[in-house]
């Protein structure tokens, strides 16, 4: 939901808040007078894609978990081999750099190093190349999956913002067939195909 529990910006974030014309929510404008470099079929970035409302599919190989998602047809890798995230990453990724560590039944997801130019979401809140961002996967039964993130990013916000929670079910086979198809669908933009 657009403005939940939303921490008190600086005045930096305010002005990017303020620059922000988003095609959703209660600030939405007509695509056309919009800025949302998605509507170019740009990266969504991190965390706006884990909360736009597709299927993501988790696949664990020897020293990380890769997410693909199925709107953009992202991949991310999160790496669990033990690494540490770079301190001051000279390139800035718009899914930035992941690095995740078991805490009990909790798999705590550690990010940075992101590109400016994204929104948290689709709503136009802002972020900096400086945001740290954590996510808190915790299996709650068989079927279930709780996602609590976590945004700290001082250049915009005035203290870390915590999310509500969100839930992942596992997709049945009847809702993501196509022509007989199962798997995760290519819901790639692509501007040509936007022209067409």
């Amino acid at each position: 939901k657009p403005g939940v529990d939303v921490p008190p910006m600086t005045p930096l974030g305010q002005q990017m808040f303020d620059a922000s014309k988003p095609g959703y929510g209660p600030r939405a404008v007509a695509p056309a007078l919009g800025n949302d470099i998605v509507g170019e079929c740009n990266p969504q970035g991190l965390p706006r894609i884990i909360f736009f409302p597709r299927p993501v599919e988790f696949i664990q190989v020897p020293g990380k978990l890769v997410q693909v998602f199925d709107w953009h047809r992202v991949y991310r890798e999160v790496w669990m081999d033990g690494r540490q995230l770079p301190k001051d990453p000279d390139l800035k990724r718009w899914y930035g750099y992941s690095v995740g560590r078991w805490e009990g039944n909790t798999l705590v997801v550690d990010s940075n190093g992101f590109d400016e130019r994204t929104w948290l979401d689709m709503y136009g809140y802002p972020h900096s190349d400086e945001m740290q961002l954590q996510e808190r996967y915790t299996r709650t039964d068989h079927d279930t999956i709780q996602l609590q993130i976590i945004v700290t990013d001082p250049k915009i916000y005035t203290k870390p913002w915590v999310s509500e929670t969100k839930t992942f079910k596992p997709v049945p086979k009847e809702t993501i067939t196509r022509d007989g198809w199962y798997g995760l669908l290519e819901e790639i933009c692509a501007p040509i195909d936007e022209v067409d």
